[in-house]
């Protein structure tokens, strides 16, 4: 597993490379808000560290998965879904995922939300 794919573009926003709305940052995730966002909060968490999807996990990422969900609901509320939250974790092609590198979306505020 390496630390970064110098042709994955979450990468790039981890080494901040390329710039994001920020929601959350330490030395190992990224929290940034989608730039499609389907919910009037949406964000992704993303390990900095590359992994390109849910389906290469192994046992020595239970602590890194464990942080992402433990961190989502604090960083839910924080930027307005008070009322609950939806998390995603897209995972292969037939799984909709279109950036290979593991993220969480987390989704909520006020509905109805966008589909699609």
């Amino acid at each position: 597993m390496s630390h970064a794919d110098p042709n994955c573009i979450f990468c790039k926003i981890a080494e901040g490379q390329i710039p994001s709305r920020k929601v959350y940052e330490d030395e190992e995730l990224l929290g940034f808000h989608d730039i499609r966002p389907h919910a009037p909060v949406h964000f992704l968490l993303i390990p900095k560290v590359h992994v390109p999807s849910l389906q290469e996990v192994g046992p020595e990422h239970e602590a890194l998965l464990g942080r992402m969900l433990a961190l989502a609901p604090r960083l839910a509320r924080e930027n307005g879904a008070d009322n609950g939250f939806r998390v995603v974790v897209n995972t292969g092609p037939d799984g909709g995922q279109e950036v290979y590198h593991l993220h969480v979306h987390v989704m909520g505020g006020p509905r109805p939300w966008r589909v699609g």
